[in-house]
């Protein structure tokens, strides 16, 4: 899901998986980074992902209502103050005393990386605290809902401070910081230079992704419904079930938070501008879009109606969570006993491919379950309107283009042996289809 910088939302999808062909530790901490966005188009995306959101959030409205999008809608100094305390809250979260600490790949001075593992922690201590300052009075939900896009707006000039911040530092203590090389301005601020920026204790990269985007993402589903009971005095079921999906999915990104440690994103992308405005503004407001389309079309219906696609959710969520579990205790031990009784090609590279259990169904069954998954909460919408399908199909879109990069540095990485599997496996994501 998102949630990318552009994101890859941001999302567990977010950690590549070894079996799938990525680049082993070794190669990781070499560093070997290629760009592969242009630094003009990269800014230009920049540019247009907020104005895209804002749009597709305008246009969630009914045609009855007036355009939320003006001049005057734009820039709202509460909008910015909320954008601001949310990413002080967060910082200050990053440091609860729970949690784990672990490490990830050799950094600067050849040592190793170390992380706060305490995401959910703080995620549960947000979303309470929300829901407490608004069961007391003391804050409004709907004065979340009702500003969309000047919270946008504050999320990307928020981006565009820190990363002039991160710029700035990176050619004022080259000495110190770890510069990926990219000389050109335009591509050292939009793509990025440092590698494993920090403030602190705080890993800016993976800050922006977990604590920003994610958590922003749940917490903007929270005020959603909450904002529905302010205006409705009620929630509608669907949008209800919407956001109890979508906070499952969040939650399961939250526990997992340590898979992002291996992620390309994490180990070998630098973090720009391209990356931190994704997490302030595509992932939270996008990945919504469905939450947002139903508090502005209000739409109840029985319990039997929601039961298919809550069990379609349910099936598509298992699939995900079994098949990543499956590839993680088998690269981590391939002799534990769930998993030594998989068949398993030998590569060249050392890294041997499964080719029986989940990975000898489909090569990406975590992708065919992420989709399914983003696609069912959406159902909830109805059929009258495209609008909130929008992130299920970026989402599909987005992980057939992972897979199929996924498969070339595959082959290129495992030759014959990789060849072979495909043979076995015909089916990258749908069996008997794609």
């Amino acid at each position: 899901m998102e949630e990318q910088s552009e994101n890859k939302q941001m999302d567990p999808t977010l950690a590549e998986e070894k079996n799938e062909g990525l680049q082993d530790n070794a190669a990781e901490n070499d560093r070997k980074h290629q760009v592969n966005w242009n630094p003009k188009y990269a800014s230009l995306v920049c540019v247009l992902v907020p104005v895209l959101v804002m749009l597709l959030l305008n246009a969630c409205h009914p045609s009855s209502d007036p355009s939320i999008i003006t001049v005057s809608s734009i820039w709202d100094w509460d909008a910015a103050a909320m954008v601001v305390l949310f990413t002080l809250i967060q910082a200050g979260l990053y440091y609860l005393p729970v949690g784990r600490v672990m490490e990830g790949i050799i950094g600067p001075h050849d040592k190793r990386l170390k992380y706060n593992i305490n995401g959910l922690h703080a995620g549960v201590v947000s979303v309470l605290a929300l829901v407490c300052v608004w069961w007391c009075g003391v804050f409004r939900c709907s004065s979340v809902s009702s500003r969309v896009i000047p919270l946008i707006s504050a999320g990307w000039v928020l981006s565009f401070l820190i990363c002039v911040f991160l710029y700035i530092r990176t050619n004022t203590h080259s000495n110190t910081a770890e510069v990926s090389g990219l000389g050109h301005v335009l591509e050292g601020f939009v793509l990025g230079q440092e590698l494993h920026p920090r403030v602190g204790k705080i890993d800016v990269k993976l800050f922006a992704m977990v604590r920003i985007g994610f958590m922003g993402w749940a917490l903007i589903d929270v005020c959603y419904v909450l904002s529905a009971v302010e205006t409705h005095g009620s929630v509608p079921l669907s949008l209800l079930l919407t956001a109890v999906l979508q906070l499952i999915y969040i939650t399961d990104a939250l526990i997992d938070e340590e898979i992002l440690l291996d992620s390309k994103e994490l180990t070998m992308e630098p973090i720009g501008f391209l990356m931190v405005q994704g997490e302030y503004v595509w992932m939270p407001f996008f990945s919504s879009i469905p939450l947002y389309f139903l508090l502005q079309h209000p739409t109840d219906f029985s319990f039997l109606y929601s039961l298919p696609i809550i069990l379609l959710f349910s099936g598509s969520f298992l699939i995900y969570r079994l098949s990543t579990k499956q590839k993680n205790l088998y690269r981590k031990n391939p002799d534990d006993p769930s998993v030594a009784h998989l068949e398993a090609l030998v590569s060249p590279s050392g890294q041997n491919l499964l080719v029986s259990g989940w990975f000898g169904w489909v090569r990406h069954p975590n992708y065919l379950g992420d989709c399914m998954m983003t696609f069912s909460w959406t159902m909830f919408c109805g059929f009258s309107s495209v609008l909130p399908y929008v992130p299920g199909l970026h989402c599909l879109k987005m992980l057939l283009e992972r897979a199929t990069d996924i498969e070339r540095l595959c082959e290129e990485k495992h030759g014959a042996a990789w060849r072979e599997y495909c043979r076995r496996v015909p089916y990258k994501i749908l069996p008997s289809i794609y």
